[in-house]
């Protein structure tokens, strides 16, 4: 679709290489293209588990835009390579995740100015539209860095999608990733460096049942829940690290006026400690175990008892990547560059996958400004967009040897 917004030129500071300022020139000139790609992207719909339309779209615009080693993996993921320098073996890997929260079969994509709406324009149909502009720059100047420069898009990335796509991705990779940078959403200061961990679980908790009236004694399941939950909320929580506990989903029963056979809550724990989270994991356990004793205590006698279980329904692994890192440098050398001020942060991305293996990865944004995430009401502002595009650029460049 055409863009209404034409991006004023940008001027970068500082010592850029010619041929990546020619690069960076080229991202200016097809700015109204990426919007175009960011909206027809966003139009795919592409539910967690479910992203296999939208994958299929990637792998064409990758391969009209002159990239003709492009493949879907086993797990889902679109990989697109082009030859690299002669002897390199080791590569960059950029990705962006392709699924979203909706379930929408069709999201409709509003235009007013330079603000775009609809469900998941910015995540992720910003990340996947700048993936196919770097590939296009890069194609535009014939740039063959020093490491090859892989682009790929994940599955899995969101909720209970668990990573699933990145950890596939990287167990194997080839060739081996030099560094990673996960491109996600809008903006163009942060970078995140630090992987926020997380463990989700399901608390199932079921007894007799019955009627509300004539089985009135039986133990309650929602009851359970319910008291379970309370006390989970007085756990006590350290600050330092930060470390934070969400029911996050509850339900079970069948009727009004019945005794439940069931219920069930989710929860989200997340800590930038992978011990710390291990020890709230064990509280929480002992917690619903002592919440079954009560209640099966408190039951009719001669009636069945409760009976819980706490189901793992997915973990991201915590750690960081060293602020003083080469990777890290390159990024804030590049944010520096566009005339933004760096801000390092931490975050449940899809670089949290290659930092907790060792390997260099950050994620950041795409440019412009965004909000209303995983809300029907999303938006993303493309004014000053362009300079998101060209540090994305520059970031990818830098790590593989283009300085």
């Amino acid at each position: 679709m055409p863009s209404r917004f034409a991006p004023r030129p940008t001027s970068l500071r500082g010592s850029v290489a010619p041929v990546l300022q020619a690069a960076c020139s080229h991202l200016e000139a097809i700015n109204a293209q990426v919007l175009a790609w960011q909206c027809d992207v966003t139009r795919v719909p592409a539910p967690t588990g479910s992203e296999g339309a939208r994958a299929a779209w990637m792998a064409e615009r990758f391969a009209a835009i002159g990239w003709r080693d492009v493949r879907v993996d086993a797990t889902g993921n679109v990989i697109a390579r082009r030859p690299g320098a002669a002897g390199s073996r080791a590569a960059v890997w950029c990705c962006s995740h392709l699924d979203t929260v909706f379930d929408e079969p069709a999201p409709a994509v509003q235009v007013q100015g330079t603000r775009y709406s609809g469900p998941g324009i910015g995540d992720n149909g910003r990340g996947l539209a700048a993936l196919l502009a770097i590939g296009t720059a890069m194609e535009a100047a014939a740039l063959s860095p020093p490491h090859e420069v892989v682009l790929a898009c994940t599955v899995g990335e969101e909720g209970l999608g668990d990573l699933r796509g990145m950890r596939a991705l990287m167990r194997e990779a080839s060739p081996a990733p030099h560094a990673v940078i996960a491109i996600d959403g809008a903006g163009d200061d942060r970078i995140v460096h630090a992987a926020l961990g997380s463990t989700r679980l399901r608390v199932t908790v079921q007894g007799p049942g019955g009627h509300s009236w004539a089985d009135y004694g039986v133990a309650n399941p929602v009851h359970a829940a319910a008291a379970m939950v309370s006390a989970l909320q007085a756990i006590l929580l350290p600050r330092d690290p930060r470390t934070t506990l969400t029911v996050a989903r509850i339900g079970g029963g069948e009727g009004i006026n019945s005794v439940p056979l069931a219920a069930w809550f989710d929860l989200d724990l997340r800590s930038t400690s992978a011990e710390v989270l291990a020890d709230v994991e064990r509280t929480l356990r002992q917690a619903v175990s002592r919440v079954e004793r009560s209640e099966n205590n408190r039951r009719l006698t001669d009636t069945a008892p409760l009976t819980t279980t706490v189901e793992h329904l997915g973990s991201r692994p915590s750690g960081a990547l060293s602020e003083e890192s080469a990777l890290v440098r390159i990024a804030r050398q590049a944010t520096t560059a566009i005339g933004v001020t760096p801000r390092l942060s931490i975050g449940s991305t899809d670089a949290s996958i290659p930092i907790a293996m060792g390997i260099p990865a950050i994620a950041i944004g795409a440019g412009g400004r965004g909000g209303g995430t995983h809300t029907p009401a999303e938006w993303y502002d493309d004014e000053g967009g362009v300079r998101g595009l060209q540090r994305a650029w520059l970031i990818v460049a830098g790590a593989a040897g283009l300085r």
